[in-house]
């Protein structure tokens, strides 16, 4: 399948429309396969969400075509569907910082279809000042868009493709693959199980700034594959950032508050109705909010830096995301022209996750959360995770990166792991 997709990159760059000036219509498209392993690991015991022990290799593969096309001025529409195949480690459960972006929460041994992305974008001119040339790009058509705007967006798409986006570590295609670094890990963001939710994002840029909001409907239920398209259960994001240099080098600060509402499960409710401990059995229309401070910042010629922090209020479960209350992750990012081979990357972060009092008390009574739950919690500690990746250019478009994982304590668990997971990734897009 891959050698058939290389030979047939050069038709289907000839598909795409690349009027530069002001494209009307445009094809990209994406593939990647991504195979991860880990070694045995001290285990004395597992409960249903555990990583198991004892595995083989776990493959996923994802194809995604990028269509966009032009309705009217500074109106556009944009189709991401995607064909996706297999599984995450231990069907990507066992570890709140899960080690694959690429792997969804619903897995399959033979490749189905999705429309992913369904949306409308909508850009506003603010003034006269001069517009900025943007390339022909998946879901970004090449044309003149005004430096001070504001852009609306419509429609399906993912929370994180307008929030929390991060230059150095937020695309599992291409750089990091933690889900505790591509992510502020305890924003638990609006999504279906596969990443994606419905609902509407205002962003406003102007000068050094930017401010965005957002309202989008939350799962039917924690972690479901259907959304709550009546927007009973919603979320609200808002986010502000600004841009600046120091010492002559660009970076960014996002600051990002949500606001969830929904039928939740208080972990103390779920202890305090006895065994067997389900936060499903106390659910009840309840709020949580939380907050992340997200960083990037050029540091010399080819290196960046990055950190995020992450907080929520810690007394429910976890809804859409991952079962992580507080985390902090940073790391760096040096591009190969510093040695010369201007085509690849090396990545370094670290990230460190916790639990809430409420949390520890249920997981350690035996609950089940999003992705966690060994059937106990004797000995509690801090989940923390190391990831470094080295990603090459084979061709043009087409790259391959091996990335390396040490995971202490996975599922907050003192007495299980450390586990060490390689990985491999193949990605081709154009």
């Amino acid at each position: 399948m891959i050698r058939r997709l290389l030979l047939s990159a050069p038709l289907l760059l000839a598909l795409t429309a690349h009027a530069e000036d002001d494209e009307r219509w445009n094809l990209h498209g994406q593939f990647t396969v991504v195979a991860q392993r880990h070694g045995s690991f001290t285990s004395p015991y597992e409960g249903s969400n555990s990583l198991k022990a004892s595995e083989g290799t776990k493959t996923t593969m994802d194809a995604t075509a990028y269509i966009g096309v032009k309705l009217w001025p500074g109106g556009e529409l944009y189709l991401n569907p995607e064909f996706d195949r297999g599984f995450g480690l231990s069907d990507t459960l066992g570890a709140a910082g899960f080690p694959s972006g690429e792997a969804y929460k619903v897995g399959h041994h033979s490749a189905y279809g999705k429309l992913q992305r369904a949306f409308l974008r909508q850009v506003f001119a603010l003034g006269e000042a001069a517009g900025e040339a943007q390339p022909s790009a998946a879901n970004q058509l090449a044309g003149t868009r005004p430096a001070d705007n504001v852009t609306l967006t419509v429609g399906k798409f993912s929370v994180v493709d307008v929030f929390d986006t991060n230059a150095y570590a937020h695309d599992p295609r291409a750089d990091f693959l933690n889900w505790a670094v591509i992510d502020a890990g305890a924003f638990d963001y609006a999504a279906d199980s596969w990443g994606y939710s419905q609902g509407a994002a205002a962003e406003w840029n102007q000068g050094d700034w930017s401010g965005r909001l957002g309202l989008f409907a939350l799962s039917r239920e924690p972690n479901s594959t259907r959304l709550d398209s009546s927007f009973a259960q919603h979320q609200w994001v808002a986010e502000a950032e600004h841009r600046h240099q120091l010492g002559g080098r660009p970076g960014k600060l996002r600051v990002l508050v949500f606001s969830s509402r929904a039928r939740m499960g208080r972990y103390d409710d779920a202890v305090a109705a006895g065994m067997p401990v389900d936060t499903g059995n106390v659910r009840r229309m309840t709020g949580k909010q939380g907050w992340s401070i997200n960083a990037e910042q050029e540091l010399a010629e080819h290196v960046g830096a990055f950190a995020r922090y992450s907080r929520n209020d810690g007394r429910t479960e976890a809804f859409d995301f991952t079962d992580i209350n507080r985390s902090l992750s940073l790391g760096l990012s040096v591009n190969g022209a510093a040695w010369a081979q201007p085509g690849h990357t090396l990545g370094v972060a670290l990230a460190v996750n916790s639990l809430s009092a409420p949390a520890q008390r249920y997981f350690a009574a035996g609950g089940l959360g999003i992705l966690i739950g060994d059937g106990r919690l004797n000995r509690y500690a801090s989940e923390q995770i190391a990831e470094a990746y080295y990603a090459m250019r084979l061709a043009p478009g087409v790259t391959a990166a091996l990335d390396l994982q040490r995971l202490q304590h996975p599922a907050y668990n003192a007495e299980r792991g450390p586990v060490t997971v390689l990985g491999a990734r193949l990605h081709a897009e154009f």
